[in-house]
């Protein structure tokens, strides 16, 4: 009889222990643990995260952090915590935290156009993944990378297609040039390569004149017109001149990519620098500012015309005026002189 009671008071207290365990279990990973108001919460966790660096992202956003982190080490994410960008409901427990925090990486929507240099282009990617411009700038300036794969200092801007692509946060500035190259290559389809061709220019010679058409004229409709102007003026061996890349020549030469430059004077075309095409024959050496693919296309697709010269429409503005001979062309001209005197624009 005594042996019987104290089994059943070993069992009581296995019952009342295992319940309590049960308990604490179910309150470290199944108990909402919570504490924001909108429906969800965006966490970004860096590569090579610590705990310190998971509790300083998560503790904000949760009721308890330490019965987070509780089961979090009970189902060994803590030893391997996953960088990311992750997504947390309003009212998730701990269990469901851990498993999106584990599996539930979210991509983002990287978008860029028109970037003018590889540091501007760089800045604008870092404000949208973890890779920072330094480390961009360095992958972009890679020379191995770009003699390997056809490109130099001069056109290795042709390589970043603008367009909006969807990336994990935490890519790399290596993986994001690498997914660029694969994107670089999947525009160019074989399509666009014989138009090309056709044309007698290959891909990165496209995009060097697909810049200029791009800098010349915002307006979609008019950059086939744009650029079969420029493709007669090579067809005849004529100067390209195109103020875009004097500019262009200007900001290079002094480091300033920001100047605001709206007039180019006489003595700016007497720059010597390879992208003046005023001074030299043919295409610039390289793009002088990211085209977007309308402009691209517009270059592979121009508009067949007997037009050689262009100047600003100062009647319509945004647009200009073409003709076919110098005549013509000096005639729209003293329109535009007039007009710019007029404003007083000096540069």
């Amino acid at each position: 009889m005594y042996i019987k009671r104290i089994l059943l008071g070993i069992a009581l207290v296995g019952l009342i222990g295992g319940g309590i365990f049960a308990y604490i279990v179910f309150g470290t990973f199944f108990t909402p643990n919570t504490n924001f108001n909108n429906d969800e919460a965006i966490v970004f966790i860096p590569s090579n995260a610590s705990v310190s660096d998971l509790e300083e992202r998560l503790a904000p956003l949760l009721e308890d952090f330490s019965s987070f982190k509780s089961a979090a080490e009970r189902k060994g994410y803590i030893s391997n915590i996953k960088p990311g960008r992750y997504r947390i409901a309003k009212g998730m427990n701990n269990n469901e935290i851990v498993n999106s925090l584990r599996s539930g990486n979210l991509p983002v929507k990287v978008s860029f156009n028109n970037q003018e240099s590889i540091n501007d282009l760089a800045g604008r990617i870092a404000s949208q993944i973890e890779a920072d411009s330094v480390a961009l700038v360095a992958a972009f300036d890679d020379k191995e990378f770009l003699k390997a794969n056809g490109f130099d200092d001069d056109n290795k801007i042709s390589l970043y297609i603008p367009n909006s692509y969807e990336f994990f946060w935490n890519t790399s500035a290596e993986g994001f040039r690498g997914r660029m190259l694969k994107e670089y290559n999947r525009f160019w389809t074989d399509t666009r390569k014989e138009k090309a061709s056709a044309l007698g220019l290959k891909p990165d010679e496209v995009i060097a004149l697909a810049s200029i058409v791009h800098k010349e004229t915002a307006k979609v409709d008019e950059r086939p017109t744009v650029a079969g102007v420029y493709l007669n003026r090579l067809r005849k061996g004529m100067l390209l001149q195109a103020d875009p890349t004097v500019i262009y020549a200007i900001k290079k030469e002094t480091g300033n990519y920001d100047t605001i430059i709206k007039r180019v004077l006489y003595r700016d075309l007497e720059m010597d620098s390879p992208y003046n095409t005023y001074k030299y024959a043919g295409l610039p050496p390289g793009p002088i500012a990211m085209p977007d693919i309308t402009a691209i296309d517009a270059v592979l697709n121009p508009k067949k015309h007997n037009y050689y010269y262009f100047v600003a429409n100062v009647e319509k503005f945004g647009y200009h005026m073409f003709a076919e001979n110098l005549t013509q062309h000096n005639r729209n001209k003293e329109q535009y002189i007039r007009w710019i005197n007029a404003q007083k624009i000096n540069r």
